[in-house]
């Protein structure tokens, strides 16, 4: 197996795999989806860490320290995923609950913003996004090129996010 030899490696798994599972059904006090999880990670460290070895006794025991540390560290993997888990359905909470409430608050700070614009820029807003027309239709009714009412409507999309965001931060402090 230090060589790579594959014919080696199925050697040692057909004579090795019932013995690390027996063993770590043991560790893992009968939980046999990680027992199976443990060993898939023994079996991935015993090749990426093989050495030569005097004995099959040190040979063993090499493998129940890897099998019991490949144990610990899906055990600690898992309980950090449950964690962030529980922390993700916690903070879905409290976010879904005021989503409504929110959607409302940005609709009606953008409705100002909008309505504080200059009345060529909101109808070209209004064109574009409540009226659906094509940036080409827009173009020829102002008679102008695609690219300058491109240009016109990100500089007044930027305008109105940083009104939108003064007025969000303004309500907040009040």
């Amino acid at each position: 197996m230090v060589k790579g030899d594959e014919l080696a490696y199925r050697t040692f798994f057909g004579a090795y795999f019932d013995r690390l599972l027996r063993y770590l059904l043991v560790v893992t006090s009968g939980d046999e989806d990680a027992a199976r999880e443990a060993l898939q990670a023994t079996f991935v460290r015993v090749v990426r860490h093989i050495k030569l070895f005097e004995s099959e006794a040190g040979f063993w025991r090499w493998l129940t320290v890897l099998a019991r540390s490949a144990f610990t560290d899906e055990s600690r993997k898992r309980r950090r995923y449950l964690a962030f888990l529980d922390r993700f359905a916690r903070h879905a909470e409290v976010q879904h609950g005021d989503i409504g409430e929110a959607d409302e608050r940005l609709r009606a700070v953008l409705q100002r913003s909008l309505a504080d614009l200059p009345i060529e820029e909101r109808q070209l807003v209004e064109g574009k996004y409540s009226e659906q027309r094509s940036v080409r239709a827009l173009a020829e009714s102002l008679q102008t090129t695609e690219k300058a009412v491109e240009s016109r409507l990100v500089r007044i999309r930027r305008k109105l996010k940083d009104a939108a965001l003064t007025r969000l931060k303004d309500e907040s402090r009040v």
